[in-house]
C-alpha cells in the first residue's frame, strides 16, 4: 500500500501561489511525479523558501527527501507538515521510518540520541495507527520492527535484572504487533520469521 497515492490527486490541485514560486511548485510536482526525487527536492526547497507554509509542498519534500536518504531534512521537513496538518497519518509513519532509519544507522553524531530517535520512532507509528483509525499491517509491521530494533539496542547494555525486563517487554511488544498482522495476513512467512526471531531473541537474555 502507498499511501502517496491516496493523496496523488490532492497534490495535483496545489493551491495557486504568486508569481516564480508558482513555476518551483510545478517543477518539483513533475520530477516528483517522474520519481526524479533529486529533481523534485531541488524545485521544492525553492518553492519552500518561497512559501514556507505551503502544505502540499512540504508533503512532497518530505517524502522525496526520503527517498534520497536524506533522513534528517525528512523528519524535519515532515515535522513542519505535521504543524500545520496534523490527521494527516501518512507523515507520521514517513517520519517515524526516517527516524528508525537514522537509530539503526547513526552518524557519528547522532549516536548518543539513538535511543530517543527509537521512542521517536514507536511514537510516530502509534500516532498513525490511531488516526488511521484500523490496524493497517504495513503500519503495525512497522511499529513492530521499531519495537523489536530497540529492544536489541538496549540488550546490548542489560547488566541488571530490571534492564532485562524492559528488553522482554519490548520484544513483546514486536511480537504482539506481528501476530495482529497474521490475524488478517495468516500466510505471511516473513512476519513468521520475525516471531520467530523475537523469541530467540527473549530466550537469549534469559
Amino acid at each position: 500500500m502507498n499511501y502517496f497515492k491516496q493523496t496523488i490527486l490532492i497534490l495535483l490541485v496545489i493551491s495557486a501561489n504568486k508569481g516564480i514560486a508558482q513555476n518551483y511548485d510545478k517543477l518539483g510536482m513533475q520530477a516528483w511525479m517522474k520519481g526524479d526525487y533529486k529533481g523534485a527536492v531541488a524545485q521544492l526547497e525553492k518553492a519552500d523558501n518561497k512559501d514556507p507554509n505551503n502544505a502540499s509542498v512540504l508533503k512532497m519534500l518530505g517524502y522525496s527527501y526520503f527517498q534520497c536518504g536524506d533522513f534528517e531534512n525528512a523528519i524535519s521537513t515532515y515535522s513542519r507538515f505535521i504543524t500545520l496538518k496534523p490527521s494527516d497519518y501518512s507523515a507520521y509513519y514517513y517520519r517515524g521510518k526516517a527516524r528508525l532509519n537514522v537509530a539503526n544507522d547513526p552518524k557519528e553524531s547522532l549516536n548518543q540520541m539513538r535511543e530517543g530517535f527509537y521512542l521517536s520512532a514507536i511514537k510516530d507509528f502509534t500516532k498513525a495507527i490511531e488516526i488511521n483509525g484500523e490496524e493497517d499491517p504495513q503500519l503495525l509491521q512497522n511499529r513492530g520492527l521499531a519495537y523489536k530494533d530497540y529492544a536489541i539496542y538496549k540488550s546490548y547494555k542489560v547488566k541488571k535484572s530490571a534492564e532485562k525486563a524492559a528488553c522482554v517487554a519490548l520484544f513483546n511488544n514486536s511480537t504482539a504487533d506481528f501476530k495482529k498482522i497474521l490475524l488478517v495476513q495468516p500466510q505471511r512467512k516473513d512476519i513468521i520469521g520475525l516471531i520467530d526471531y523475537v523469541k530467540a531473541q527473549v530466550v537469549s537474555l534469559k
